[in-house]
Formats: structure tokens, sequence, C-alpha cells
């Protein structure tokens, strides 16, 4: 079975490409950064004896976008299981070439897009990292960069993962009868060096207890890729290993597609 999984070089992604790799599943590492890939493919060598196929992109770019769905297309006639896993957070708003708020577009509209450019090559499952912080998230679709609100990072934070969850709502309904399923999850707090330089991952990484392992981080992404629960229960948040309970903003229908509809418009 063919795993595309994207921020593969670090954290959760290279996490869950080693445990995939070592449970036999053929892994495809994307990343922003070649070097780093290429240690990551030696764990996953290590782990399964095969060398995985490592693929670049930088998402604040749309074109570079298209450029890794086309090879992706060019490779392989069936992706099993895609996972969106590459994300980004920061204090500083800064914008992209295509014009989009750096974390609105890293976070949600290129998973999107790279979604669905490839989804007539996905076979069985889309897995999109979320997080708790889509709680608090108070997205506007016709705002998605927060031009004309109030902007912080954990703000527009929370709107991109909060438009994960309602992504993965409106796909699964558009893949209703198709034999593919779409669920995101919620990973948890993870010492890594995601958000650095923020308060919270400083916690993260002194104080005993608020932080997880990266591999306790990818254990739900792994689970969700292996195991009958990620294609029983599409559309689906989850946490810890099972569907959670999340608010009306994370899985309201009406405000999923109108998201969908939106983001059609960002990446055309």
């Amino acid at each position: 079975m063919i795993n595309v999984i994207t921020g593969a070089s670090a954290g959760i992604g290279e996490a869950a490409a080693v445990e995939l790799a070592r449970r036999g599943r053929q892994v495809v590492l994307v990343g922003r950064n070649q070097e780093r890939l290429a240690g990551v493919a030696a764990r996953v060598k290590e782990a399964s004896g095969s060398v995985p196929d490592t693929l670049t992109c930088d998402y604040t770019s749309l074109d570079d976008v298209r450029r890794l769905a086309g090879e992706l297309r060019s490779r392989y006639e069936r992706i099993d299981v895609l996972v969106n896993n590459a994300g980004v957070m920061s204090t500083e708003r800064t914008r992209t070439g295509d014009g989009h708020e750096t974390m609105i577009q890293v976070n949600h509209l290129a998973p999107f897009l790279l979604t669905t450019l490839l989804l007539d090559r996905v076979g069985e499952r889309v897995i999109t990292t979320s997080s708790m912080a889509a709680r608090s998230g108070n997205l506007d679709p016709a705002d998605l960069s927060r031009e004309r609100r109030r902007w912080s990072g954990w703000l527009q934070y929370g709107d991109s993962k909060q438009a994960n969850a309602l992504f993965t709502v409106e796909l699964a309904r558009r893949l209703s009868g198709t034999g593919v399923s779409a669920t995101c999850f919620h990973p948890g707090v993870i010492k890594t060096g995601f958000a650095s330089g923020t308060f919270l991952m400083w916690m993260t990484h002194h104080i005993p207890g608020v932080g997880r392992t990266v591999e306790q981080g990818a254990s739900t992404l792994v689970h969700l890729a292996t195991h009958p629960d990620g294609t029983a229960h599409p559309g689906r948040y989850f946490a810890n290993g099972a569907p959670a309970r999340a608010p009306r903003g994370m899985t309201d229908p009406g405000l999923a597609r109108d998201l969908w509809e939106a983001s059609e418009r960002a990446v055309s």
C-alpha cells in the first residue's frame, strides 16, 4: 500500500513514516528540505529494508504544489493513503507569493489543492492533521487571511486548523459511496520545534507531563492509516486513537461547503 505523507521531514510525519514502513507500508516522503528527507529515508530503510521515494515541495507556492501533484500522478497510478500533515505556526504575519496569509495557505489551501488534484488517484483514505486549536477557530470563508478582522498568530492558526476539520467534513460528503474515506485528528501537544518561540512550546519542553513524544503524537495518524476506524468514521475528528466530540464550528456542513467553494476560488 502506497502512503504519501507530507510534512515527513520531521516531527509526527517522520515518526508516522517510520512506523508505517515498519508495518510493511510503502511510504513516500514529502517535505521542504531534501537533506532532512534523506535522514528520514535512512530511518525508514533501517526499519523496513526499503528505500522510500522522497519529494520536495514548498507549500508557500501553489505552483509548487501543482508541480508536486503532477510528479505524484506520473509516478503512482494509485495512492492508497494520502496524509496531509505539513503545517506551520508563526507569531509573525506574512504573506505568500500567491497573496494569502502564510498559515492559511500552508495549513489549508495547499493541502486542499494537493488533495483535489490527486483525488482520482486516492484509493482508500485521506488523513489530515488538524488540532485541538480548531475549537478556538472563528473561520470566515470570505476572509480566510483575516484581512478584515483582528489578526494574531494563534487566531489564524485556530482558523487554519478549523479549516482542516471542515475540509474533512465536506471531503467525506463528496467521497460518499466511492470507497474512499476522509478523517482528521488532533496529535496532541508535541515536543518538537513546531511553533518555536511561543509560550506554549516553552511549557511543552520545560514542564513535565505537558508535551507528548512525536511517537505518541503520530499514533493516531498511524491508527487512521491502518485500522478499520480510518474508513468506518468518514468526516470525523479523532483524538487519542478514537472519534472525539467536536463543536459545531468544526462540523457544520453548510460552513464546510462554503469553505470548499472559497478554497476553490483561492487556489484557482
